[in-house]
């Protein structure tokens, strides 16, 4: 991972929401929701928020009494999950998952979608979820699976690597999808102190959608954007373009495919 991978910032957040949110993202914050359900009060976290798919869902099924604290590194992530619907009295706060400015065992649940895959240290981060928790509470996240059992992000990387053979942007390859070995997973967090781990993969049919919302999605709101304009400045929209073409024709017009991703509760 490069520093420049967690950065997510100006027109990223709304390219980011709008082109993947429906796609990769609102399946699984369902998914995580559901896990939860039996929250009836208390205090419940979310680290590495995003723009807030899993709050809403987090808000639209638990009670008033569940009291929502959502975070990000990003504070502009922050702001826009802020500006959305449908997530009221959702407390926001920027804050770094490796150093949560919250009093030890002031939680009842920590989750966590698709977010600790940036986090620089897993073990420290993973240290500092259990630190919130109280005795008994749930640390609830997910990972992506290996890059090539999930299709929309394997087609994008492969259509990029036509288009720079000899240097491809592997940001997606890196970072999202370059931490799932669940073995190693549940090292990570045996080492900070969870002494119940459990993991389950999920596999769900990826959303139909046009190969454009997927080309531009990646290349254009996530820091895989940063890459190819380094690599080619000034001609990001004509490579989203020839890109959305790669894309259309592996999984065609418009994409059908499978996403996977590991499911891990751990309990401290």
């Amino acid at each position: 991972m490069t520093a420049s991978d967690t950065v997510f910032a100006g027109s990223i957040p709304a390219i980011y929401d709008r082109c993947l949110g429906p796609v990769l993202f609102t399946p699984y914050a369902r998914d995580l929701a559901r896990r939860l359900s039996d929250l009836t009060g208390g205090r419940l976290l979310e680290t590495a928020a995003g723009t807030g798919r899993v709050t809403r869902e987090l808000r639209a099924q638990l009670p008033a009494a569940v009291t929502l604290v959502a975070t990000d590194l990003n504070q502009a992530m922050i702001d826009f999950a802020a500006s959305q619907p449908h997530a009221p009295g959702v407390e926001w706060r920027q804050a770094d998952a490796l150093a949560l400015p919250f009093d030890s065992a002031s939680f009842d649940a920590v989750v966590c979608q698709f977010g600790v895959m940036f986090f620089p240290d897993k073990p420290a981060g993973y240290r500092e979820a259990r630190r919130v928790l109280k005795p008994g509470g749930r640390f609830l996240f997910n990972v992506w699976g290996a890059l090539d059992a999930n299709d929309p992000a394997h087609a994008t990387v492969e259509a990029a690597r036509e288009l720079f053979p000899d240097d491809p942007p592997l940001f997606l390859a890196r970072t999202p999808h370059g931490y799932h070995d669940t073995a190693a997973i549940e090292r990570d967090l045996r080492s900070a102190g969870f002494a119940t781990v459990s993991v389950e993969t999920v596999d769900l049919p990826s959303p139909s959608v046009p190969a454009r919302d997927i080309a531009t999605g990646f290349c254009q709101g996530t820091p895989m954007r940063g890459e190819i304009e380094e690599r080619r400045p000034g001609q990001l929209d004509k490579l989203t373009d020839a890109v959305t073409a790669g894309i259309a024709r592996r999984l065609g017009e418009p994409i059908r495919g499978t996403l996977s991703a590991h499911v891990i509760t751990a309990t401290a």
